[in-house]
């Protein structure tokens, strides 16, 4: 018929299932890449004819030179997980299946959920060959170690498999991708154990096209099985993640990703510091893939007259990172006040290159490493024995509360550096800011030697002039202030008040009272002091005033002197004073303390 080949040697499938046994994984790829890039004529590959032996091993460590005819392939592709023992960092989640698939009890619907570069899509292609794969003798089962070898795994990892299907939901949004997918799932699976379908970034899928699927998600056929990927799990229906088992794939620990580094230059042949490593584990924040890309970059960017070898400086020069001894510098001279050494310090990074962002984010980082330390005990992150003892160093000498208050105001200087038009000049501000008021004392051990301020009582009240007579008489004044508190005590308010507002004492004795007044004051007093001191005492009082203002200062006179004593001492105190000099336009603010023995009088002068 018009639809069947001319080829009369035998049926058009047949060809095509004797060609499949012979590439291996690698060749295949090749093959792919030369149809796209360029590579050898059309008609050369008939010439391989002889059969081909059994598949060759994943390659081993020796450096192979590149073709020059193939393009070159990036580690993140190059060395993508192939077996659940190449998975790093999710020991949880290969134990939960080993278990599954030991046990028979496969979920129909699996979800792998994290953040990029740890291994989702990778993980649901290697699930796909663990329930696919039959063994090199063709009669395995599901197994969490997939052999690699026979046809399913093979045409799993080439991405060729007919009944593994791999979509991608951000250019596959709406209902009719979705109907697609379920008008196929009635039909049993080709060639494989399991029919199933990788969707990649599974949270872009239309509010309709996941109700769509809704059904024959919860009830998919048996030989069905369904695999999703995202990194925004948030973002999915709580319709669908009830109908799913959900695997948090987890970061990568830095010093997990330092060691899989290791050793993938090894493979490479490159040669590499592990300071740099470490500082391609920190950049990769967890993620492999980020990881790997920076490393190839890293290996790129290394000198080749030093035969390539990848070195902690060509890596901070790289991504722009500040060196660790230029960080620690900068802290101390946060911590010792040294402002023009800091400017300096700042320049000379910034020069060399270092973004201002990377800077601050330094300082947190340094400053969250002591914290950690002091508060556990254990030796600080570092990546050389200098770094972890000057660490260990302050953080043995820096008070917490020190530490907190540096934290919050690097903290709040990252935001504003971020924000900045001018990221160098708010750096340089915010790090001046921070130095200057990291020098401030514990607010606490602050109100601590205030309190013992107050308590050691202010420095004696300053006498009016007025000679001899005036410094004589002071010795009365505790009898009077008791007397004064007596009457008022007795209900005599007005007279109580009148007593401390106007009354300068001059002679205070048993029924006899001398006393001078400010000129400002006026009135005739000598009656209302006469019958509140009989009222009070039972007995009749001379009651005298004496012209010229003379005599010890009034009780209220007292009281302001007393204050204004205690607030000039207290602004005298070389802690508040260095707050002053700091933040020159504070206010000093009396807030809180004990309640009045007894209830404040709005004094009035004309009393």
């Amino acid at each position: 018929m018009g639809d069947s080949p001319d080829n009369p040697d035998g049926l058009p499938w047949e060809s095509g299932a004797e060609e499949a046994d012979t590439p291996s994984v690698a060749e295949l790829e090749d093959a792919g890449q030369e149809a796209i890039f360029g590579g050898a004529p059309a008609g050369e590959p008939e010439q391989k004819a002889e059969p081909e032996p059994a598949p060759p091993t994943a390659p081993v460590t020796p450096p192979v030179t590149p073709d020059p005819a193939q393009p070159y392939r990036v580690l993140a592709r190059k060395y993508r997980p192939q077996t659940f023992a190449e998975l790093i960092g999710q020991e949880a989640m290969v134990r939960t299946l080993a278990n599954a698939i030991a046990r028979d009890r496969l979920a129909h619907a699996f979800l792998m959920t994290g953040v990029r570069g740890v291994g989702k899509t990778s993980t649901a292609r290697l699930i796909a060959k663990a329930l696919n794969c039959i063994g090199p003798d063709g009669q395995g089962g599901p197994t969490i170690s997939p052999c690699g070898q026979c046809e399913p795994c093979r045409a799993i990892a080439e991405g060729r498999h007919i009944d593994v299907i791999e979509m991608d939901a951000a250019s596959h949004t709406g209902v009719d991708d979705v109907r697609e997918i379920i008008e196929a799932v009635r039909y049993a699976a080709v060639s494989a154990r399991y029919k199933i379908y990788i969707i990649d970034e599974v949270h872009m899928l239309s509010r309709n096209a996941f109700n769509a699927l809704l059904k024959t998600l919860e009830e998919p056929p048996a030989h069905v099985k369904f695999l999703f990927a995202t990194t925004e799990v948030e973002k999915l229906p709580v319709t669908v993640l009830s109908r799913t088992q959900r695997f948090d794939l987890r970061r990568i620990p830095v010093e997990l990703l330092e060691a899989h580094f290791a050793e993938i230059c090894r493979k490479e042949g490159v040669e590499a510091d592990a300071e740099a490593l470490h500082i391609v584990a920190n950049a990769a924040e967890g993620s492999v893939r980020d990881g790997l890309s920076i490393l190839d970059q890293a290996i790129a960017h290394a000198d080749l007259d030093t035969e390539g070898r990848v070195s902690a400086a060509r890596v901070r020069d790289m991504l722009g990172l500040a060196d660790k001894g230029a960080q620690r510098r900068l802290f101390g001279h946060i911590l010792e006040g040294e402002g023009k050494a800091l400017l300096e310090a700042v320049d000379e990074q910034y020069a060399l290159g270092v973004e201002p962002l990377a800077l601050m984010r330094a300082q947190m980082d340094v400053a969250h490493r002591i914290t950690v330390a002091q508060v556990s005990g254990s030796e600080p992150e570092g990546a050389s024995a200098d770094e972890r003892e000057q660490l260990a160093e302050w953080a043995s000498r820096l008070p917490a509360g020190q530490l907190h208050r540096l934290w919050q105001l690097l903290l709040k200087g990252h935001e504003e550096v971020r924000l900045a038009p001018d990221p160098l000049v708010a750096l340089r501000m915010a790090l001046l800011r921070t130095l200057h008021a990291g020098q401030m004392p514990d607010p606490g051990k602050l109100a601590k030697k205030l309190e013992a301020l107050a308590e050691a009582g202010p420095p004696p009240a300053s006498m009016p002039a007025g000679g001899g007579e005036t410094a004589s008489t002071t010795i009365a004044q505790p009898d009077w202030q008791g007397l004064v508190d007596a009457i008022d005590a007795s209900g005599l308010l007005q007279e109580a008040s009148i007593m401390r507002l106007q009354v300068r004492v001059v002679e205070l004795a048993d029924g006899i009272l001398r006393y001078g007044r400010d000129g400002k004051f006026t009135d005739d007093i000598a009656p209302v002091l006469r019958e509140a001191l009989h009222r009070h005492t039972g007995k009749r009082w001379t009651v005298e005033e004496v012209a010229g203002g003379a005599g010890a200062p009034s009780l209220v006179e007292v009281l302001e002197a007393e204050r204004t004593a205690a607030a000039a001492a207290m602004r005298s105190h070389p802690l508040v004073k260095a707050a002053f000099d700091a933040f020159p336009d504070a206010e000093l603010i009396e807030e809180g303390g004990a309640p009045p023995e007894r209830r404040e009088i709005p004094w009035s002068r004309k009393a």
